[in-house]
Formats: C-alpha cells, sequence, structure tokens
C-alpha cells in the first residue's frame, strides 16, 4: 500500500523484515501468482511486488488470503473468486480487465488453476485479447515429487480421487496402467482408506505420504505402499496430504482378485457384463475368460441399471 492510504498516492509499498520497500503499479491484466503452502516466508519478491501494485486481488478464501496480506503490508482490496461464485464474478472480473485493471488471481495456497477453477477464467480472459501473466512459485505438487525419493522424469498428478470407494477404486485400476509416478492430493478424513485401495490396486510399488509440507508439523513417510497402508492406523490424520506413488516395477504382477472383483463391482453398475469384461480385462491384464467368469458370479449381486447388469448378455 500508499504511505498514505494505499489508493490516492502512485507509490505502492509491501514489506521485508519489517521495512517498507517500494513497488511499482503492476501493469493492467491478469496475473496468476503463486503464494505458499504453508510456509509465508515461501512467497517470492515478484509475487509481493505484483500483488502490492495490483487493483484488486481475487483469492479462494479471504480470510485465508489475508493472513498474507497483513503478514506482507499489502493493501489492495480482497473479493472471492470461487467454484460456487465462479459463473457470476468472471463477467465482473473481464469487465474490470477490459477497464485496463491489473488483478491479481491467487488460490489459498500454492499455485492457481492447480485443483482450483482459474483455468475457466484463463481462456476467457485470452479470448478477450487480455495480457495473463504467471508468476511461478510454491506448488504442493514439486515439493511433493521432490521429497518423496521416487523416480521424477515422468509424473502423472491426479488431484483428488473420488470420495466414494467404489469409484475411487475404479479410478486407481485405471491409473495403475500409467507408467510414470503418480502424485495424489487426499484429505485427512480419508487419507487411510485411500492407503488401504492404493496397496489393493498397486501393491509392490514405492509410495511417500507427504503431510503438511513446508509447515511445522511436516512429516514425510517413504516405504512400500502395502507397508504405508498397514501402518495407516496409526498415522496422523490432521492436516493436508499428498500421496507419490512410484511407478509400476518392470516385472509389475497382474491385478489382485479383490481389485478385480472391485472393478468389476463397480463397473457392471454402469454397464452391461460385455462392455465391463472388455474394460476390466484391459486394465487388471488378467485372463479373459476368467475375468467373464468373475463377471456373471458378480452379476448375480449387482442391482440391474436398464436392465444392463445381473443378466448374461449372450457372451461366449
Amino acid at each position: 500500500m500508499s504511505p498514505d492510504d494505499g489508493k490516492s498516492s502512485t507509490t505502492w509499498t509491501y514489506l521485508v523484515a519489517g521495512q517498507p520497500v517500494a513497488a511499482p503499479k503492476t501493469r493492467p491484466g491478469l496475473h496468476l501468482v503463486a503464494t505458499p503452502i504453508g510456509n509465508l516466508g515461501d512467497i517470492t519478491l515478484r509475487a509481493l511486488e505484483t500483488l502490492a501494485g495490483a487493483d484488486i486481488i481475487f483469492c479462494e478464501d479471504t480470510r485465508i488470503t489475508r493472513r498474507l496480506t497483513e503478514r506482507y503490508g499489502l493493501g489492495a482490496d480482497l473479493a472471492a473468486y470461487h467454484e460456487h461464485n465462479a459463473e457470476a464474478v468472471r463477467p465482473k472480473i473481464l469487465q474490470r480487465l477490459s477497464e485496463g485493471a491489473a488483478i491479481a488471481l491467487v488460490s489459498d495456497a500454492g499455485t492457481p488453476l492447480i485443483s482450483d477453477p482459474g483455468y475457466k477464467l484463463v481462456r476467457a480472459a485470452c479470448e478477450a485479447g487480455h495480457a495473463v501473466t504467471a508468476l511461478p512459485g510454491p506448488s504442493a505438487v514439486l515439493a511433493a515429487l521432490s521429497v518423496a525419493a521416487l523416480p521424477t522424469d515422468r509424473f502423472f498428478f491426479e488431484g483428488f480421487l473420488p470420495a466414494r470407494q467404489q469409484a475411487r477404486r475404479t479410478r486407481l485400476a485405471e491409473l495403475a496402467r500409467i507408467d510414470a509416478t503418480l502424485v495424489l492430493f487426499e484429505a485427512g478424513s480419508r487419507v487411510q482408506e485411500t492407503l488401504a485401495d492404493l496397496a489393493e490396486a498397486m501393491a509392490g510399488r514405492q509410495a511417500a505420504i507427504c503431510r503438511e509440507l513446508t509447515k511445522l508439523h511436516e512429516e514425510i513417510l517413504r516405504g512400500p505402499v502395502a507397508e504405508l497402508a498397514a501402518q495407516a492406523d496409526g498415522l496422523e490424520t490432521r492436516g493436508e496430504f499428498v500421496l507419490v506413488i512410484g511407478p509400476p516395477p518392470g516385472d509389475a504382477e497382474v491385478m489382485t482378485d479383490g481389485a478385480v472383483d472391485a472393478l468389476l463391482t463397480d463397473l457392471l453398475q454402469r454397464s452391461s457384463v460385455k462392455d465391463a469384461v472388455m474394460h476390466a480385462v484391459e486394465l487388471s491384464r488378467r485372463p479373459r475368460r476368467e475375468v467373464y467368469a468373475r463377471a456373471l458370479a458378480l452379476a448375480k449381486d449387482v442391482p440391474a441399471k436398464d436392465g444392463r447388469a445381473g443378466a448374461d448378455d449372450g457372451e461366449d
């Protein structure tokens, strides 16, 4: 903010070690500013300069972002932009951009657009011809990859898995086919269940549980995913979790019986026996006749949906 009221002067400042630092007015356009994922000291000088000179900062939760702005003496107005109000707020942001405003977009933590709704705003701003600038910085994805001690030459970011167990197991069966390190976000309330499902779907792989990255109680647990799942009952579940799972070993085994049954049970609720078998064979690498026999046995107990499951549909 300015030495006066933050708006009446052409001088803007932010605080470093408690001392004001002058910042120029931020250029018009949309600025995507990465913010700390836990430790407020991880903010970059460029981010502070941009936030100090912005006309307004749009964020997921103004209460969370205000901790950052107060820490560094930033005087820009704060406004909420999140998945629940995006459709209504987006046109207002675009209008301000058309009027020459300098707008910063931040997420609650880390890099904007990673597991938040910002991409639609970026797309709309680009289509309207507004300048869009990325200010890189903290990222829970990259921080977890850095400390997991797993291959980083290829990785796949999944974000949050489905909350329902059956859908989660189906998605994990699909992810198991990807020959790369996997990065997942998970809530503390579900991390133990997810670890159990991971052990079933990806037995034999190495993994890392990253909790509260960059914060005071940061904790990294590494080991075979089955061992981590077995120890999950004693896991501290408070905080933010990133799960990193290494790529499948060269001699990876086919999917276990339990994982095949879970996959088929989910597929049979949404498709015919024939389609479920085709998809399950591709994912499990199990013999087709074996998968078909298991599907027929399971279909008897799966409620029919539009006549799809629960009956033999003429497969050989």
